[in-house]
Parts: C-alpha cells; sequence; structure tokens
C-alpha cells in the first residue's frame, strides 16, 4: 500500500469514529421505558476497533514518514516545515488585513488610523511563504505516492 493511500484511509477512519461518537452520544439515554434506537454497547465495541486500527494505521505512517528520506532530510521534517509555513502564511495574510488602512470616516473630527506595518512587503511575504508552501506540499504528495508503507 502506497503512504498516499494509507494517508486516505486514516483520514476516512477519523471521519468514521467521529461518526459513531455521534451516534453513541445520541443514543446514550433514553426516556424511561423506551429502548435507543441502536446498541450504545455495541457502538463502543465498534467505536474501541476503530480505535485499534486507526492507532496501527497512525504509527505506520510515522514510522515510515521517519524512514523516508525527503530532499536533504526525512519526510517528518518537510511536514513540520509544511505546518509551520501554513502557520506563517496565516499569520503575514491576518497581519496584512488587520494593517489595510479603510478610510470610513464621515467626518473630520472622527479618528484617523494608520498603518504600523508596510502592508504591501507584509503581503508580498505572504505570497512568497505561500508559493513555498505550494512547492513544498506538492513534492510531499509526490513521495506519498511513490512510498511505500512501512509495516
Amino acid at each position: 500500500m502506497k503512504l498516499a493511500e494509507a494517508l486516505i484511509l486514516r483520514a476516512n477512519a477519523q471521519k468514521r469514529m467521529e461518526q459513531l461518537k455521534q451516534r453513541i452520544l445520541r443514543n446514550a439515554k433514553v426516556q424511561e421505558g423506551d429502548t435507543p434506537s441502536e446498541n450504545p454497547e455495541e457502538l463502543l465495541r465498534e467505536f474501541e476497533s476503530a480505535a485499534s486500527e486507526l492507532i496501527d494505521l497512525m504509527q505506520r505512517i510515522n514510522r515510515t514518514n521517519s524512514k523516508t528520506s525527503f530532499q536533504d532530510s526525512s519526510l517528518s521534517d518537510a511536514l513540520a516545515k509544511r505546518d509551520v509555513l501554513r502557520m506563517r502564511i496565516s499569520l503575514y495574510r491576518d497581519l496584512a488585513q488587520a494593517a489595510s488602512i479603510t478610510d470610513s470616516r464621515y467626518s473630520r473630527s472622527e479618528v484617523k488610523f494608520s498603518s504600523a506595518v508596510p502592508v504591501a512587503r507584509i503581503q508580498k511575504e505572504a505570497d512568497l511563504l505561500a508559493k513555498e508552501h505550494r512547492e513544498l506540499d506538492a513534492r510531499i504528495q509526490e513521495a506519498n505516492w511513490l512510498v511505500e508503507l512501512s509495516n
């Protein structure tokens, strides 16, 4: 199985567990004399089984990411870099938006705001980071389809 396939299975397992959780909670209590529409004990067993399978899958994915060479480091290192790039992009974009001045004064006596940071430079940095993120993500996705999942 390719790493990319395992990542798809992981996402599906996580969704399945969330759905089971909601079903368990919906059937946790009923009016006295009624029976739940689904047996919460059976749902709990199904949830625990899915959790065990997810643990195994996540461990295999993590082992694969750690062992897989990627450029000058490991795939795990590349994933960490991609995650931090995403956080940096978010900050720079939010900062550029927050610092942008829109003149919404109704009269000259109202408070006038000025930007405390160079918006164009901040936006340009956000764009450069976004490009770096896209390129790194494309290389990671390619690796995911080439690498076999570890045992």
